[in-house]
């Protein structure tokens, strides 16, 4: 079965530092807390409700104006890119979470990091 759409819940998540995806749309949903979102040159102060979408190489980053508060979901189109999340909560587990970790599962999924 190949899905088109994923879906991941972050729960008290750390910032994400501005990156481009090759291959994935990517939109953020805020469910509480207060977050910004730049895409481009624009910087969006969402709350509940709202929304930003992000698309496919186009630099973007969030942050939460309090920090590891609030909670958001975040939908990746096409799917697949949830297997990064996965990656690195497995590396998590196996203690090899560090910086290689991330450059292999960034590599791997055609993630960017610009800063």
């Amino acid at each position: 079965m190949r899905f088109s759409d994923a879906i991941v819940e972050e729960i008290a998540p750390l910032d994400t530092p501005l990156h481009v995806h090759e291959r994935e749309d990517e939109v953020f949903y805020v469910l509480e807390g207060h977050h910004v979102v730049e895409v481009g040159d624009t910087a969006f102060r969402l709350g509940p409700g709202d929304l930003a979408f992000g698309p496919r190489g186009v630099p973007h980053a969030q942050r939460r104006v309090v920090p590891r508060t609030g909670r958001l979901l975040t939908m990746f189109s096409p799917a697949g890119f949830e297997g990064f999340f996965r990656e690195l909560a497995e590396a998590e587990r196996a203690g090899t979470i560090g910086p290689g970790a991330y450059a292999e599962a960034s590599k791997r999924y055609g993630l960017t990091w610009l800063r």
